[in-house]
């Protein structure tokens, strides 16, 4: 689990109290994890995926960006997912299936990733989406959600389904 850290980003020439120090209101300041990237080894199950949603909402309020937190979860949850239900063909050592999830931010956007161990594409073939199907609307929510989304193979084995979020307040 990663480091709890400020709610705000501070400018650069702004000194970061300790952690334990009272900030201007009492409250206990605790020390920011540095921007940039964020990964975790997630579980294919039930508590794996509720790990993956913690790790993501606290990864985004770490980086001050509590209003992309239910975007992202949703995307991470959805692409983690279609890994286990079409890409994740056996356990790894021990029984558990395993996913990759990476977030990486710059300036403009925040990158979500789920890699797994499968060499095939995603498939997202145009459907009734007026239907009420149970299944299949996966990547339906990805693309309304994303400003674009793809994978990228990841030899020898696997790819990387990823989605890019604007880090932009809404309106």
């Amino acid at each position: 689990m990663s480091s709890p850290a400020n709610h705000a980003i501070r400018p650069p020439s702004q000194a970061v109290p300790e952690a334990g120090d009272a900030g201007p209101a009492g409250e206990t300041l605790r020390r920011p994890v540095p921007l940039g990237s964020a990964a975790l080894l997630v579980n294919c199950s039930g508590e794996g995926f509720a790990r993956a949603r913690a790790f993501t909402r606290e990864t985004l309020s770490c980086w001050s960006l509590d209003h992309r937190s239910d975007d992202a979860t949703l995307v991470i949850t959805e692409l983690a997912a279609n890994a286990v239900a079409h890409a994740v063909l056996r356990p790894a050592a021990g029984g558990a299936t395993e996913v990759w999830l990476g977030l990486s931010l710059d300036p403009a956007h925040l990158l979500v990733t789920v890699s797994d161990p499968a060499d095939e594409p995603p498939a997202y073939a145009p459907a009734d989406v007026t239907a009420l199907r149970e299944h299949g609307r996966g990547l339906y929510i990805v693309d309304a959600l994303a400003e674009e989304w793809g994978w990228t193979s990841r030899p020898p084995a696997g790819k990387s389904v990823w989605a890019k979020l604007s880090t932009a307040p809404p309106p």
